[in-house]
């Protein structure tokens, strides 16, 4: 039988799996994730003018967390809207 050759990102979710990274989850837990990704969902433009030191300041500060900064501006915009 010949084995299948997965492509790298294919590869990478196969290792996930078997090291334990992914857990089953029941019907009811997968719903609620699946409404908050939804409610998530990023469906508008923004485009504003910033100073261009704070911006690299945010930058910064996505790039210590390990994101992009527009992710991390959105997140940003997401919290204070919420609060």
């Amino acid at each position: 039988m010949k084995k299948a050759r997965l492509k790298k990102e294919e590869k990478e979710i196969e290792d996930a799996l078997i090291s334990g990274e992914f857990l089953d989850v029941d019907r009811y837990e997968f719903n609620q994730i699946a409404q908050a990704v939804a409610a998530r969902k990023k469906d508008a433009v923004l485009n504003i003018r910033v100073n261009h030191k704070d911006l690299e300041e945010l930058k910064s500060k996505a790039k210590r967390h390990g994101i992009h900064y527009q992710t991390f501006l959105a997140e940003l915009i997401h919290r204070v809207a919420q609060s």
